[in-house]
């Protein structure tokens, strides 16, 4: 029997349902139930009808799954695979922004912890995060943990007061302009899209901006058939499959999260298994994290 013949044994045996980010390898992609970007995935998490999720992709993700469905097991092929940005903020500055600012509304980019999450009035994915903005009824707004993200969505609602942190994603914020433009020296005809995780530097020069799920959405749609494509690689993996007549480039460096590459067939089988790497949180993390996670889903409809 093979590794996924295994998997898919042991999914049925487990009442298992497996979850994978665009950014993981191809093949945990190809073997998962659900596969999409922070926004989509948690909202499929919600109404998942099977006991155990096994989220193949980075820390926080894993612990959203479990505020959401908190009767649910939530397990994690590697427990090491986490996200710098998602610790780049703290609950000293956020207290501290609240006494400075009236009328503030703390925005925690779901890219976070749920510690960070709880200590935020509502959260945000990049697929949502104008949206979700704008219907704010408050006038200053500070924005945690991404200092990028936080620039992209004020540029688009201007009629707010953005206070900016200083976290960043450390895959986009190497994505290089010089780069980017060399590949459009080889491929003058491609689009480049890229994520607003990136340096404003990069938006600039950019054709689209959006989501991993915008990207691809994008990709489809466009009458062009180059892209050069600026956010992490692992999505070439769903461009590909949706667009076989068209092309997509990276820049030479290639962006790559090393933590999503942790996830491997073997971690994956091994997991739904033994039942180990269990996410737990306990119930007053939970009450007070989930809060902001059920009015992004609710203003997010």
């Amino acid at each position: 029997m093979s590794i996924t013949e295994e998997i898919q044994e042991l999914k049925k045996e487990k009442n298992a349902v497996i979850l994978a980010h665009y950014y993981v390898n191809p093949e945990i992609q190809e073997i998962a139930d659900y596969i999409g970007d922070s926004y989509y995935l948690s909202k499929v998490a919600v109404d998942l009808k099977e006991q155990t999720i096994v989220f193949c992709g980075v820390s926080f993700m894993g612990e959203s799954a479990k505020i959401l469905n908190p009767d649910k097991t939530v397990l994690m092929p590697d427990m090491t695979a986490d996200c710098a940005m998602a610790h780049m903020a703290d609950a000293k500055t956020i207290q501290e922004m609240r006494e400075k600012y009236e009328d503030l509304a703390v925005v925690c980019y779901i890219n976070s912890t749920a510690e960070l999450k709880r200590h935020s009035d509502v959260c945000v994915t990049s697929a949502n995060a104008v949206k979700i903005v704008k219907a704010l009824p408050n006038e200053n707004i500070f924005f945690i943990p991404d200092r990028n993200l936080a620039h992209f969505v004020a540029e688009q609602v201007p009629t707010k007061n953005f206070v900016y942190n200083e976290g960043y994603c450390p895959v986009h914020e190497q994505i290089q302009v010089k780069e980017i433009l060399k590949e459009k020296e080889f491929h003058p005809q491609a689009e480049i899209l890229t994520h607003p995780e990136c340096p404003q530097a990069v938006r600039e020069i950019s054709d689209y901006i959006g989501s991993t799920s915008g990207i691809i959405a994008y990709a489809g749609k466009s009458e062009c058939m180059e892209f050069i494509i600026c956010t992490e690689n692992g999505v070439r993996f769903e461009l590909e499959k949706q667009n076989p007549q068209k092309k997509f480039y990276f820049t030479k460096t290639e962006p790559v999260c090393q933590d999503m590459k942790k996830i491997t067939l073997e971690k994956l089988r091994n997991v739904l298994k033994n039942g180990e790497n269990e996410i737990q949180v306990t119930e007053e993390l939970r009450e007070e994290s989930v809060r902001p996670l059920g009015r992004m889903l609710e203003l997010a409809r």
